[in-house]
């Protein structure tokens, strides 16, 4: 078997002020081998992300009827609460061990995206909460941007190629809570079960855990463990669709820890990048002169929709 050990090879985001054209080919080289990037040096406010942790913790200590006021199931929880072991991964039975938090884009209130974009409720019991969490989706969403034009430079697009496609798309950041786990868990069970990610891009925010790994394309599971500080990003279905596969949307999963550190939880601060809702996505034409997949166009909230239901979040009609 060969050498992957320096597959994770951490990207310094200071080169992209030096260096674009560099930057985004260890971005895109990282991408096209595992569909995964380690980021180092970030531009994330770390007392944005201190705050929004701590909001965070205070919201999961709450009683469950208490988080409960803010479960939106009709909605398919695209906003809100998501309460403990309600989602699985596609073509999975056993839900996964965890409960979550959405915070979504405050739009403007003539916007023709309103209809399916919901706003995020506001949580009464932790006064510093809205603030505090939607400050974190800001500072993701402006930096997922700058690596997108990293990405369309990799992809020989022009450097804003994306920003018009993604300025109102319906992004989303995760506040996810793994309670610990006081008795081994049940046999056959993980954390979160073996998925790929809808969106466009992920990026995540050092889970205070390990178990994180990713499915290299010789079938090995591969740990990823980024330097502290450091940020995680993959690639989406929704950018290997408009890749056709030149840049893959991995399949990765959270495995449960050692008894020594299961009784303690973890959390993790995923950022789903999303692009607009209208947005069609057909096949770049250099990703299918590169050998690309063909697939019929769809637009982003069609794709959205369909994926949701596989995984559980939206009922099947």
């Amino acid at each position: 078997m060969s050498d992957m050990s320096n597959l994770f090879e951490p990207i310094p985001y200071g080169l992209w002020k030096e260096d674009k054209q560099a930057f985004a080919r260890q971005l895109g080289n990282s991408f096209r081998e595992t569909g995964f990037a380690v980021i180092t040096g970030h531009p994330v406010d770390q007392s944005v992300i201190d705050k929004a942790n701590e909001a965070a913790k205070s919201f999961f200590a709450l009683p469950a009827a208490a988080k409960e006021k803010y479960h939106d199931a009709a909605g398919g929880r695209q906003r809100g609460y998501t309460p403990f072991a309600t989602e699985n991964a596609k073509g999975q039975k056993a839900a996964d061990l965890k409960e979550f938090w959405h915070t979504g884009r405050k739009l403007p209130e003539v916007s023709k995206y309103r209809e399916t974009m919901k706003d995020t409720p506001a949580v009464d019991e932790v006064p510093d909460f809205d603030a505090a969490t939607y400050a974190f989706y800001e500072e993701m969403d402006a930096f997922g941007r700058d690596l997108l034009r990293a990405i369309a430079l990799h992809l020989e697009l022009p450097e804003d190629w994306f920003e018009d496609k993604v300025e109102s798309g319906n992004s989303i950041l995760r506040l996810l809570h793994y309670p610990p786990q006081e008795n081994p868990p049940p046999k056959g069970t993980v954390r979160a079960g073996a998925h790929e990610d809808i969106n466009v891009i992920t990026l995540l925010l050092g889970a205070e855990e390990a178990g994180l790994e990713v499915q290299h394309s010789s079938g090995e599971w591969l740990g990823v463990n980024p330097p502290r500080d450091a940020l995680v990003i993959n690639c989406g279905d929704m950018l290997q669709r408009l890749t056709g596969g030149v840049l893959p949307s991995t399949t990765h999963r959270v495995v449960n820890p050692g008894p020594e550190r299961a009784k303690f939880p973890r959390y993790s601060t995923p950022f789903f990048l999303h692009f607009n809702q209208d947005f069609l996505i057909e096949q770049l034409p250099q990703s299918l002169a590169e050998g690309g997949k063909a697939q019929p166009p769809i637009t982003a909230q069609d794709y959205l929709m369909e994926r949701l239901r596989e995984i559980g979040l939206v009922k099947a009609e």
